[in-house]
């Protein structure tokens, strides 16, 4: 294990699936030369030249429907998209090519195409490149939605979306890029799809955490503990699949859950994890599933304006102390 960064952990992984298998490779807008808008992939054209980290035009669809090909004709492509937002200018080829190229072809034609997007708000990105988009395509059957929370879960849950055979969306949040933290030096670390991480354990309340509210749980569950309340804090990795089996035993030992994300709360992720309990572990829960969001409105330029739209930790604390009127 060594310390290293968020972006530092992807692109490790890019580089040791390049060098592990001559079929992958990058491409994206300023992906080359520029070593991509948030500077993941620098240094990587200088090592795999400019067949295998390929600059594209400014053209998402382009972009998604070069890697569909590609990946059908036995490639294992990497695009890059360099906001969330953008993806719906692809919608078409992610949507009706991309998730059911494998169904409608009764299985013989395999997609693994790797779609790296950036997630999030970075702070006065306004409203067209600060939007989280996840539970757009949770709608879409045929893709996995993928939201690495820490440098270890970046660079295993990416080379297990690049070992694939599918199409994974894979969300980086922008504001994680620059965080540091242990990840193991064996290239062959994977993290495997659909299992949650419990990564602080407690006994009454659970926070489902998804992208960097991961952190904000942590944050909230230490001025908790303070206050006497436990919370146990899981981090859900993939949105699909989703480890439901993780999620439902801890609400059964905690009988509390908050489900915390940045994508807006109307038909967010949240609420598809809400259902979920709702169907198969009411029985459990002695109060209702709440969940910490951003509010239902575009983001603002404003810094004010959007620190109020956006989920922080006290609104995380403020929904546990909810279950306990008068306890803290």
């Amino acid at each position: 294990m060594r310390e290293i960064s968020y972006s530092e952990a992807i692109r490790e992984a890019m580089c040791e699936e390049m060098r592990r298998d001559p079929t992958v490779f990058l491409m994206g807008e300023d992906v080359g030369v520029f070593g991509g808008v948030w500077g993941v992939s620098h240094d990587m054209l200088a090592e795999f030249g400019e067949e295998r980290v390929r600059d594209t035009p400014i053209s998402e669809i382009a972009i998604i429907g070069a890697g569909l090909g590609a990946a059908m004709m036995g490639m294992r492509p990497i695009a890059e998209i360099m906001f969330g937002d953008f993806l719906m200018c692809a919608g078409d080829q992610i949507v009706n090519q991309v998730a059911k190229a494998r169904f409608m072809s009764g299985g013989k034609a395999q997609v693994p195409l790797t779609i790296r997007v950036t997630t999030g708000a970075p702070g006065s990105a306004a409203a067209q490149h600060s939007q989280s988009p996840e539970s757009w395509f949770m709608n879409i059957p045929g893709l996995k939605i993928v939201v690495p929370a820490t440098p270890a879960d970046a660079k295993g849950l990416l080379k297990t979306a690049i070992r694939g055979e599918d199409p994974v969306i894979f969300l980086e949040h922008k504001m994680l890029y620059g965080e540091v933290g242990p990840v193991p030096e064996d290239e062959n670390f994977v993290v495997p799809f659909g299992q949650a991480n419990i990564i602080r354990e407690g006994k009454d309340v659970t926070i489902v955490g998804v992208s960097i509210m991961v952190k904000k749980a942590l944050q909230a569950a230490d001025v908790l503990a303070k206050e006497g309340i436990e919370a146990e804090v899981i981090d859900v990795r993939t949105l699909v699949p989703l480890d439901r089996e993780t999620l439902i035993r801890s609400v059964a030992k905690t009988n509390h859950v908050i489900i915390a994300h940045e994508a807006h709360k109307r038909a967010g992720p949240g609420a598809e994890i809400a259902a979920m309990l709702a169907e198969d572990a009411v029985e459990y829960l002695d109060g209702p599933i709440v969940r910490v969001a951003a509010k239902n409105v575009p983001l603002p330029y404003s810094p004010v304006l959007e620190n109020y739209v956006l989920p922080n930790v006290n609104d995380i604390v403020e929904a546990a102390k909810s279950f306990w009127p008068g306890k803290a």
